[in-house]
């Protein structure tokens, strides 16, 4: 009888295990952009880095080649907004989550908008600035409707999406800013 109930045990077990991983490795696919997605501490550096501390860039700077006078500017790499005033004082930074299609490095205009509507990708957004087009595919900063940027489901990884998105109050703010013609400055 032991025998069959250790088996019980040691079934329960792995079923129990088999459970938390799966539930550990949903909880970490849903997190939002930046959360949880740094390096484990203790892992070995990358091979010809120093484990030494190395000064930063502060990710919030205004990047130097980012244009002149009131314009959006937005960090390919940083995943990153920047409202800037005439006088070049930054009246607003957030991150953004990336579109699946990128506009090129460069200068455009804010050509059209819409309160709201249903992005490529089936989601409902609001707010919508449009300023690029790459390739037939439309790309612009929009926010979902009902909630952050990490409710809105993630496209197809394959969808060729143009919706760079922001949170509800980012959106908001970029929607007062960033009028029709108003400057987009993409850069790396």
């Amino acid at each position: 009888m032991s025998a069959s109930s250790s088996g019980i045990v040691a079934g329960l077990t792995a079923a129990a295990l088999a459970t938390v991983g799966y539930l550990a490795h949903q909880a970490a696919e849903s997190l939002p952009a930046g959360l949880g997605r740094t390096a484990h501490a203790g892992a070995a550096p990358a091979a010809g880095t120093s484990k030494a501390p190395q000064a930063k860039k502060d990710p919030t700077a205004l990047p130097g080649d980012s244009g002149k006078g009131a314009r959006v500017v937005y960090s390919l790499r940083g995943d990153r907004v920047w409202l800037v005033a005439g006088d070049e004082a930054v009246s607003r930074t957030f991150e953004v989550e990336p579109s699946a299609v990128d506009p090129a490095p460069g200068s455009y205009s804010v050509t059209s908008r819409s309160n709201s509507v249903t992005g490529s990708d089936g989601v409902p957004v609001e707010h919508v600035v449009r300023f690029a087009t790459v390739d037939g595919v439309v790309v612009g900063f929009s926010s979902a409707v009902g909630g952050p940027t990490a409710s809105a489901p993630a496209p197809a990884p394959k969808a060729r999406t143009g919706g760079i998105r922001e949170s509800r109050a980012d959106g908001d703010a970029m929607w007062t800013f960033a009028t029709i013609g108003r400057t987009v400055v993409v850069v790396r």
